[in-house]
């Protein structure tokens, strides 16, 4: 598995937002130039992110883009799953895909299976804040 460009810049402006927060409304200019990301490829992202209630943005003078909840109420594999689509390592284990004809006697399944619970575990235990205090305190 490998985590695209696009999921990992999801997680760095979800930190920069929430390490700003008291700053009310971030514009996406001050993001980009902090993260060192091209604005226009932010500008999509951020888009995305709107869309799926995890960040707000407010247009106009004053405006720009905040967490839409708390950086504890947002996991790290909510945001992974929403910019990467599936994590799961194998097309079998997809939730919309057709029951595989050799599921009962597959012998790698479970090695699968066990694959897809750690890495939704590990990702699940983490949230934006998790990864603001290792920011801050590394």
């Amino acid at each position: 598995m490998m985590i695209s460009t696009r999921g990992r810049y999801a997680l760095r402006v979800l930190v920069d937002l929430a390490e700003h927060q008291g700053d009310g409304y971030i514009t996406l200019r001050e993001t980009a130039e902090r993260q060192e990301i091209s604005e226009k490829y932010l500008e999509s992202i951020v888009k995305d992110l709107v869309k799926g209630k995890v960040i707000e943005g407010l247009r106009g003078k004053g405006g720009g883009y905040r967490l839409a909840r708390p950086a504890d109420e947002i996991s790290v594999l909510e945001i992974l799953r929403f910019t990467e689509g599936s994590l799961v390592p194998v097309a079998c284990l997809e939730a919309d895909s057709k029951p595989c004809a050799r599921a009962d006697s597959c012998r790698t399944l479970p090695l699968w299976e066990g694959l897809n619970r750690v890495v939704c575990e590990y990702l699940g235990g983490f949230t934006v804040q998790d990864l603001l205090d290792f920011v801050t305190f590394s």
